[in-house]
């Protein structure tokens, strides 16, 4: 899963996550979640988190990268079940609690979480997620 950085006001940030798959001689990319500079900033250390366990250092990330930063299957779908549980979420505390709570989880739940959170049910889904991980 690449992840690109998006210019934001000065150190700050956005991000695109995309889940790439080959089709034949061909490289898909689908955008599974995305952020604004605000909404990255809060879930940072998710973030850094994936950039390490993909084999790179944080300062890969900046604002003026252009080019994805590919990140391992495992530390994209925990990335991308982080963004899509705290993206509507605006309580600082709330998304501390989601954060933490993705990042406790078993690969093989991240998994599962995330298969569901972009099914057929995502909201339904992604809101019960939220609530397990960090009550209202």
């Amino acid at each position: 899963m690449p992840a690109a950085a998006r210019a934001g006001e000065g150190d700050r940030y956005g991000i695109r996550l995309e889940e790439a798959y080959a089709d034949g001689d061909r490289t898909l990319a689908a955008t599974v979640a995305s952020a604004t500079p605000l909404q990255a900033s809060r879930v940072l250390d998710a973030l850094v988190a994936a950039v390490r366990a993909s084999g790179h250092q944080a300062g890969v990330l900046s604002a003026s990268r252009h080019k994805p930063v590919p990140l391992d299957e495992a530390a994209g779908v925990r990335l991308a079940l982080t963004l899509l549980a705290a993206q509507p979420v605006s309580k600082p505390e709330r998304i501390r609690h989601i954060v933490a709570g993705v990042s406790l989880m078993s690969t093989e739940e991240t998994y599962y979480w995330y298969a569901k959170a972009v099914g057929p049910n995502a909201d339904r889904v992604r809101r019960a997620l939220r609530i397990f991980l960090a009550e209202e």
